[in-house]
């Protein structure tokens, strides 16, 4: 039986129906239904209600002649897109980064405290920590009355500084000095590095405490925000020569770097476009959703047959990693449970919404083809409240009148609201390493490990016996080794694999916690974030 729900105004304000219009989407095929057909033979009119089967385009009314897009093709245009369908993560991407329209571009401001750190040591608790940040939210001024405030999000950066920082540049100077110093620079790669704050205090903290690092090293920016870009050249160009700023997407960046290097991704990840799969419960086939969009401007979301190849590689990826789907695994196993399930009145045919990181794996792709000797250096949210129906399902929200609101649909209209995702870092760890093991291919020029003049590469291939050669068994913690690439006593050395660490953990690992600590001994920095994660 076809379950569909209206999304028009989902808000919790309805104040908020002016900024989007989404109509009905269908759950599943719709079984036979009689007596729903005019006299002659017309479809029912009253499409909210009798929504039709979003599984097969020819079921959806012209979806066959509506043309698709992708969030590369909608760059240059100046208003939402109407009369077309695209794949969720595109939906999304042209949501939160069209040049024209985007939320980040056009509504999204950086929390910042200005350059004067907070002095920790003379606030009684954290009660008088949270009303200072208050205060300073509040000298950004009032909403405007109608249409979305403006858009400020906060950073633990920013709220922390310089101290939040320091155990970042703690964290990295400690690995580049036990392995790479003094042969190789030191050399930093950060995504979204917002106002260059987290750069900047790295940067400082090298200058002041380890000069001789310093001198060696190279940081460098990767941004989509052109005005970011500008933000971030003024701010570090003439404070740090070292620094450089390249204004593209990470998705598009083609410069291959041998050299071993650190990638930074500090609270990046969580606004990465996700794609919708669900499944079929009589035949366990994964379907994607498509958004489509009317020309008079309202939504649709609709299922078709997996044909993407990078929800199909997602897809792939996991199932050799055993990471099964969200649907009960007696369902899973059995296909006669499943038909008696679904042949139960009112039962849905399809899975409830999966959201899969495809944009996560672009990412990774991008680190094991252009960053062959990197280390990742993550962090962002574990698990989010007021989150959308669905599996690692996104919290969609919008600021009205000096107030949050969060919505109960992904079809709102495009650059009005923040969207952003949980990660489950388990996961995301696997995924990491069962791509970085994949074994490179000689003949391949992305694979090929480029030649250059170094110390530590070995001038003959040390691999040629085999990994395994000098021993029978390999660390489990420790990746393959790159070929040429050795440790001081000549024999081929891998990476340790990456470790998942909560948001405590790591900082009680690398931070100066008593910069932090309030007269009644909390510690706000430690405290707060709890659903925060980091992989190194």
């Amino acid at each position: 039986m076809l379950l569909s729900r209206l999304s028009a105004s989902p808000c919790r304000s309805a104040a908020l129906h002016n900024f989007f219009r989404a109509s009905s989407y269908s759950t599943g095929p719709p079984k036979q239904r009689s007596g729903r057909r005019d006299q002659g033979g017309e479809d029912p009119t009253d499409r909210w209600n009798y929504n039709k089967s979003a599984l097969l385009p020819t079921s959806v009314e012209d979806l066959v002649n509506i043309p698709s897009v992708t969030a590369n093709e909608l760059e240059a245009e100046k208003q939402p897109p109407v009369g077309v369908k695209m794949l969720a993560r595109d939906f999304i991407e042209d949501s939160l980064y069209n040049p024209n329209y985007g939320y980040f571009p056009k509504q999204a401001t950086i929390f910042n405290t200005d350059t004067k750190p907070v002095d920790f040591s003379i606030l009684r608790d954290s009660v008088e920590f949270q009303e200072l940040i208050a205060q300073k939210y509040a000298d950004y001024g009032s909403d405007k009355y109608e249409g979305p405030g403006r858009q400020i999000w906060h950073t633990p950066t920013e709220l922390f500084k310089p101290y939040y920082a320091q155990a970042i540049a703690q964290c990295l100077v400690s690995e580049y000095l036990l392995k790479y110093f003094p042969y190789e620079d030191f050399i930093i790669y950060e995504i979204g590095a917002g106002n260059g704050t987290l750069a900047m205090d790295i940067l400082n903290y090298l200058q002041e405490f380890y000069p001789m690092v310093y001198e060696r090293t190279r940081y460098n920016i990767i941004e989509i925000s052109g005005s970011l870009v500008r933000q971030q050249k003024n701010k570090l160009y003439k404070a740090h020569p070292c620094a450089k700023v390249y204004h593209r997407s990470i998705f598009h960046w083609k410069t291959r770097e041998p050299a071993p290097c650190y990638f930074v991704a500090m609270e990046v990840i969580d606004n990465f476009a996700h794609d919708i799969v669900r499944y079929d419960l009589k035949t366990m086939q994964p379907y994607q959703g498509v958004v489509a969009i009317t020309k008079e401007g309202d939504f649709d979301m609709v299922y078709t047959p997996i044909t993407d190849p990078l929800i199909s590689s997602l897809l792939g990826i996991r199932a050799k990693l055993g990471h099964s789907p969200p649907v009960n695994k007696l369902l899973q196993s059995s296909s006669f449970l499943r038909s008696a399930y679904t042949n139960m009145p009112f039962a849905p045919n399809l899975s409830p919404e999966e959201y899969v990181p495809t944009r996560l794996l672009s990412l990774l792709r991008t680190l094991r083809t252009h960053f062959p000797r990197h280390r990742l250096l993550l962090s962002d949210f574990s698990s989010l409240p007021d989150t959308i129906p669905g599996v690692n399902a996104p919290v969609v929200q919008t600021r009205f009148r000096n107030t949050t609101i969060p919505c109960g649909t992904l079809l709102v209209k495009q650059g009005y609201f923040d969207i952003f995702f949980p990660t489950d870092f388990e996961r995301l760890r696997d995924m990491y390493e069962y791509l970085l093991s994949q074994p490179l291919n000689p003949k391949s020029t992305a694979d090929a490990i480029p030649s250059r003049s170094t110390p530590l590469v070995s001038t003959t291939s040390s691999l040629a016996l085999g990994t395994d050669f000098f021993s029978s068994t390999y660390p489990q913690d420790r990746r393959t080794p790159l070929d040429g690439v050795a440790s001081s006593s000549g024999l081929p050395v891998g990476e340790r694999k990456s470790n998942v660490f909560t948001h405590a953990e790591f900082l009680e690992t690398y931070a100066d916690l008593s910069k932090t600590r309030l007269r009644n001994g909390e510690n706000p920095m430690l405290d707060f974030y709890k659903n925060v994660k980091f992989l190194f």
